[in-house]
Protein backbone atom coordinates (compact mmCIF):
# COMPACT_ATOMS: atom_id res chain seq x y z
CA UNK A 1 0.00 0.00 0.00
CA UNK A 2 1.12 3.72 -0.91
CA UNK A 3 0.47 6.98 0.39
CA UNK A 4 -0.37 9.17 -2.38
CA UNK A 5 -2.25 12.63 -2.93
CA UNK A 6 -4.04 13.59 -5.88
CA UNK A 7 -2.35 16.70 -7.85
CA UNK A 8 -3.72 18.91 -10.79
CA UNK A 9 -1.63 21.12 -13.22
CA UNK A 10 -2.28 24.06 -15.02
CA UNK A 11 -3.04 22.89 -18.52
CA UNK A 12 -4.89 19.70 -17.20
CA UNK A 13 -8.14 19.04 -15.39
CA UNK A 14 -7.00 15.28 -14.76
CA UNK A 15 -5.89 14.26 -11.37
CA UNK A 16 -2.27 12.68 -11.27
CA UNK A 17 -1.64 10.59 -8.06
CA UNK A 18 2.09 11.00 -6.40
CA UNK A 19 3.82 9.75 -3.50
CA UNK A 20 3.45 11.88 -0.76
CA UNK A 21 7.35 11.44 0.39
CA UNK A 22 6.24 11.66 4.35
CA UNK A 23 5.39 14.83 4.09
CA UNK A 24 2.16 16.03 5.72
CA UNK A 25 -0.23 17.55 2.81
CA UNK A 26 -4.04 18.09 2.50
CA UNK A 27 -6.31 19.32 0.21
CA UNK A 28 -5.72 22.43 -1.27
CA UNK A 29 -1.91 22.37 -0.62
CA UNK A 30 0.45 24.19 -3.40
CA UNK A 31 3.41 21.31 -4.12
CA UNK A 32 6.44 21.35 -6.41
CA UNK A 33 6.35 17.93 -7.85
CA UNK A 34 8.58 15.55 -9.48
CA UNK A 35 6.97 14.57 -12.89
CA UNK A 36 8.23 12.68 -15.98
CA UNK A 37 11.87 14.41 -15.32
CA UNK A 38 10.14 17.79 -15.23
CA UNK A 39 9.81 19.79 -11.65
CA UNK A 40 6.70 21.56 -11.94
CA UNK A 41 3.78 23.49 -10.01
CA UNK A 42 0.49 21.91 -9.12
CA UNK A 43 -1.97 22.21 -6.08
CA UNK A 44 -3.51 18.93 -4.32
CA UNK A 45 -7.32 18.00 -4.78
CA UNK A 46 -7.40 15.46 -2.48
CA UNK A 47 -6.17 14.68 1.18
CA UNK A 48 -3.47 11.63 1.48
CA UNK A 49 -5.24 8.41 0.70
CA UNK A 50 -3.70 4.63 0.96
CA UNK A 51 -4.11 3.18 -2.41
CA UNK A 52 -2.85 -0.79 -3.57
CA UNK A 53 -0.37 -0.94 -6.33
CA UNK A 54 -2.81 -1.89 -8.39
CA UNK A 55 -4.68 1.16 -8.70
CA UNK A 56 -1.86 3.38 -9.47
CA UNK A 57 0.35 4.20 -12.41
CA UNK A 58 4.70 3.42 -12.28
CA UNK A 59 7.16 4.72 -11.87
CA UNK A 60 5.29 6.65 -8.93
CA UNK A 61 6.39 10.10 -8.83
CA UNK A 62 7.29 11.69 -5.45
CA UNK A 63 6.20 15.27 -4.25
CA UNK A 64 9.22 17.16 -3.36
CA UNK A 65 7.96 19.86 -0.94
CA UNK A 66 4.95 22.40 -0.06
CA UNK A 67 5.16 25.76 -1.86
CA UNK A 68 7.52 28.11 -0.28
CA UNK A 69 7.29 31.71 -0.43
CA UNK A 70 10.80 31.92 -2.67
CA UNK A 71 8.59 29.07 -4.76
CA UNK A 72 5.48 31.05 -5.27
CA UNK A 73 7.95 34.16 -6.53
CA UNK A 74 9.13 31.60 -9.06
CA UNK A 75 5.91 30.60 -10.30
CA UNK A 76 5.09 34.46 -10.62
CA UNK A 77 7.57 35.68 -12.30
CA UNK A 78 7.01 31.86 -14.82
CA UNK A 79 3.26 32.84 -15.39
CA UNK A 80 4.42 36.78 -16.44
CA UNK A 81 7.40 35.40 -18.72
CA UNK A 82 4.71 32.82 -20.17
CA UNK A 83 2.53 36.10 -21.32
CA UNK A 84 5.04 37.93 -22.66
CA UNK A 85 6.21 34.60 -24.90
CA UNK A 86 2.14 34.12 -25.74
CA UNK A 87 2.68 37.48 -27.38
CA UNK A 88 5.65 37.04 -29.08
CA UNK A 89 4.34 33.81 -30.52
CA UNK A 90 1.37 35.31 -32.05
CA UNK A 91 3.81 37.77 -33.54
CA UNK A 92 5.47 35.29 -35.23
CA UNK A 93 1.77 33.49 -36.98
CA UNK A 94 1.10 36.27 -38.22
CA UNK A 95 4.63 37.05 -39.84
CA UNK A 96 4.34 33.24 -41.09
CA UNK A 97 0.89 33.82 -41.96
CA UNK A 98 0.15 30.02 -40.15
CA UNK A 99 -3.52 29.45 -39.70
CA UNK A 100 -3.94 29.31 -36.23
CA UNK A 101 -4.70 30.78 -33.09
CA UNK A 102 -3.23 30.84 -29.85
CA UNK A 103 -5.00 30.24 -26.43
CA UNK A 104 -2.70 30.07 -23.55
CA UNK A 105 1.25 29.26 -22.93
CA UNK A 106 2.60 27.85 -19.85
CA UNK A 107 6.11 27.46 -18.44
CA UNK A 108 7.30 24.76 -16.44
CA UNK A 109 7.93 25.65 -12.33
CA UNK A 110 12.36 24.48 -14.06
CA UNK A 111 11.82 26.46 -17.08
CA UNK A 112 12.83 23.18 -18.43
CA UNK A 113 9.50 23.11 -21.19
CA UNK A 114 7.42 25.94 -22.32
CA UNK A 115 4.22 24.80 -23.18
CA UNK A 116 1.60 26.71 -25.86
CA UNK A 117 -1.95 25.31 -26.92
CA UNK A 118 -3.35 26.61 -30.15
CA UNK A 119 -6.61 25.80 -31.97
CA UNK A 120 -6.93 25.84 -36.09
CA UNK A 121 -8.95 24.75 -39.10
CA UNK A 122 -6.58 22.33 -40.20
CA UNK A 123 -3.85 20.50 -39.92
CA UNK A 124 -0.77 23.16 -39.50
CA UNK A 125 2.85 22.52 -40.27
CA UNK A 126 4.47 24.23 -37.58
CA UNK A 127 8.11 23.49 -37.52
CA UNK A 128 9.85 26.89 -38.61
CA UNK A 129 7.88 28.21 -35.94
CA UNK A 130 8.55 25.66 -33.35
CA UNK A 131 12.50 26.83 -34.59
CA UNK A 132 12.08 30.61 -33.88
CA UNK A 133 10.32 29.99 -30.50
CA UNK A 134 13.19 27.36 -28.96
CA UNK A 135 16.09 30.07 -30.32
CA UNK A 136 14.18 32.76 -28.29
CA UNK A 137 13.47 31.48 -25.29
CA UNK A 138 16.24 28.63 -25.12
CA UNK A 139 14.15 25.81 -23.83
CA UNK A 140 11.86 22.96 -25.00
CA UNK A 141 8.87 23.82 -27.08
CA UNK A 142 5.55 22.02 -27.00
CA UNK A 143 2.52 23.32 -29.30
CA UNK A 144 -0.36 21.47 -28.59
CA UNK A 145 -3.40 21.68 -30.64
CA UNK A 146 -6.56 21.55 -28.88
CA UNK A 147 -10.39 21.94 -30.31
CA UNK A 148 -13.18 23.88 -29.28
CA UNK A 149 -14.19 21.67 -26.45
CA UNK A 150 -10.97 21.90 -24.84
CA UNK A 151 -11.06 25.94 -25.33
CA UNK A 152 -13.60 26.17 -23.37
CA UNK A 153 -12.57 24.04 -20.62
CA UNK A 154 -9.03 25.99 -20.45
CA UNK A 155 -10.51 29.38 -20.74
CA UNK A 156 -13.69 29.28 -18.57
CA UNK A 157 -17.06 31.02 -18.82
CA UNK A 158 -20.53 30.72 -18.17
CA UNK A 159 -22.92 28.53 -19.17
CA UNK A 160 -26.53 28.72 -19.97
CA UNK A 161 -27.54 27.80 -16.66
CA UNK A 162 -26.00 31.12 -15.32
CA UNK A 163 -23.10 28.66 -13.46
CA UNK A 164 -19.52 28.22 -14.07
CA UNK A 165 -18.57 25.82 -16.69
CA UNK A 166 -18.82 22.55 -15.55
CA UNK A 167 -15.39 21.53 -18.44
CA UNK A 168 -13.71 24.14 -16.23
CA UNK A 169 -14.45 23.39 -13.05
CA UNK A 170 -15.02 19.66 -12.57
CA UNK A 171 -15.15 17.37 -15.33
CA UNK A 172 -12.08 15.25 -16.23
CA UNK A 173 -13.04 13.98 -19.35
CA UNK A 174 -15.45 14.69 -22.22
CA UNK A 175 -18.07 11.98 -22.41
CA UNK A 176 -19.85 11.80 -25.87
CA UNK A 177 -23.11 13.73 -26.16
CA UNK A 178 -25.44 12.72 -28.83
CA UNK A 179 -28.27 14.88 -30.39
CA UNK A 180 -30.51 11.91 -29.71
CA UNK A 181 -29.88 12.70 -25.86
CA UNK A 182 -31.62 16.17 -26.54
CA UNK A 183 -34.40 14.20 -28.10
CA UNK A 184 -34.44 11.67 -25.30
CA UNK A 185 -35.31 14.81 -22.87
CA UNK A 186 -38.03 16.12 -24.73
CA UNK A 187 -35.72 19.46 -25.69
CA UNK A 188 -36.41 21.45 -28.51
CA UNK A 189 -33.68 20.60 -30.97
CA UNK A 190 -32.90 24.83 -31.40
CA UNK A 191 -28.98 25.11 -31.33
CA UNK A 192 -29.05 27.97 -28.92
CA UNK A 193 -31.14 25.80 -26.34
CA UNK A 194 -28.68 22.52 -26.61
CA UNK A 195 -25.20 23.51 -27.49
CA UNK A 196 -22.61 25.03 -24.84
CA UNK A 197 -20.29 28.20 -25.35
CA UNK A 198 -18.30 25.83 -27.50
CA UNK A 199 -20.73 25.58 -29.56
CA UNK A 200 -21.17 21.76 -29.43
CA UNK A 201 -23.39 19.87 -27.66
CA UNK A 202 -24.12 20.62 -23.86
CA UNK A 203 -22.17 18.17 -21.84
CA UNK A 204 -25.05 18.05 -19.13
CA UNK A 205 -27.40 16.54 -21.66
CA UNK A 206 -25.78 13.31 -20.82
CA UNK A 207 -26.37 13.64 -16.67
CA UNK A 208 -30.07 12.54 -16.76
CA UNK A 209 -30.24 10.51 -19.91
CA UNK A 210 -29.64 7.33 -18.29
CA UNK A 211 -32.36 8.54 -15.55
CA UNK A 212 -34.79 9.58 -18.95
CA UNK A 213 -34.58 6.40 -20.91
CA UNK A 214 -35.30 4.06 -17.48
CA UNK A 215 -38.74 5.91 -16.56
CA UNK A 216 -39.80 6.36 -20.20
CA UNK A 217 -38.69 2.49 -20.43
CA UNK A 218 -42.91 1.29 -19.89
CA UNK A 219 -44.01 4.12 -21.62
CA UNK A 220 -45.36 4.24 -25.51
CA UNK A 221 -43.53 6.26 -28.05
CA UNK A 222 -45.36 9.33 -29.05
CA UNK A 223 -46.45 8.82 -32.94
CA UNK A 224 -47.50 5.13 -32.15
CA UNK A 225 -51.17 3.51 -32.64
CA UNK A 226 -52.22 1.48 -29.43
CA UNK A 227 -55.26 -0.26 -28.12
CA UNK A 228 -56.38 0.38 -24.39
CA UNK A 229 -59.61 0.12 -22.48
CA UNK A 230 -61.30 3.42 -23.69
CA UNK A 231 -60.41 2.35 -27.25
CA UNK A 232 -58.04 2.64 -30.27
CA UNK A 233 -55.88 5.52 -30.72
CA UNK A 234 -52.41 7.39 -31.39
CA UNK A 235 -50.01 8.33 -28.65
CA UNK A 236 -49.85 12.28 -28.86
CA UNK A 237 -47.56 12.65 -25.30
CA UNK A 238 -46.33 11.34 -22.79
CA UNK A 239 -45.43 12.41 -19.19
CA UNK A 240 -42.69 10.52 -17.59
CA UNK A 241 -42.92 11.39 -14.10
CA UNK A 242 -46.29 11.02 -13.17
CA UNK A 243 -46.09 7.49 -15.62
CA UNK A 244 -49.08 8.52 -18.18
CA UNK A 245 -49.52 9.29 -21.50
CA UNK A 246 -52.12 11.04 -23.59
CA UNK A 247 -54.39 8.98 -26.54
CA UNK A 248 -56.04 10.74 -29.27
CA UNK A 249 -59.25 8.74 -29.68
CA UNK A 250 -60.37 10.50 -32.55
CA UNK A 251 -60.80 14.61 -33.43
CA UNK A 252 -62.44 15.59 -30.81
CA UNK A 253 -61.26 13.01 -27.76
CA UNK A 254 -58.11 12.93 -26.14
CA UNK A 255 -57.78 10.58 -22.63
CA UNK A 256 -55.45 10.67 -20.63
CA UNK A 257 -53.77 6.60 -19.56
CA UNK A 258 -51.25 5.90 -16.63
CA UNK A 259 -49.19 3.20 -16.97
CA UNK A 260 -50.04 0.40 -14.30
Amino acid sequence: MYNVIGVKFELSNNIYYFDVNKLQLKKGDKVIVDSENIIDFGVCVTDIKTESKDNLVFPLKKVIRKVTKKDLNIYNENQKNAEEALIYAKKCVKKLNLSMNFISSYYTFDKNQLYFTFTAEERVDFRELTKKLAQKFKTRIELRQIGVRDKAKLIGGIGPCGLFLCCNTFLTDFNSVSINMAKNQFLALNPSKINGVCGRLLCCLNYEDEIYTELKKDLPKVGTTITTENGTGKVVSVNIFNKSYKLELDKYTIVEEFVK
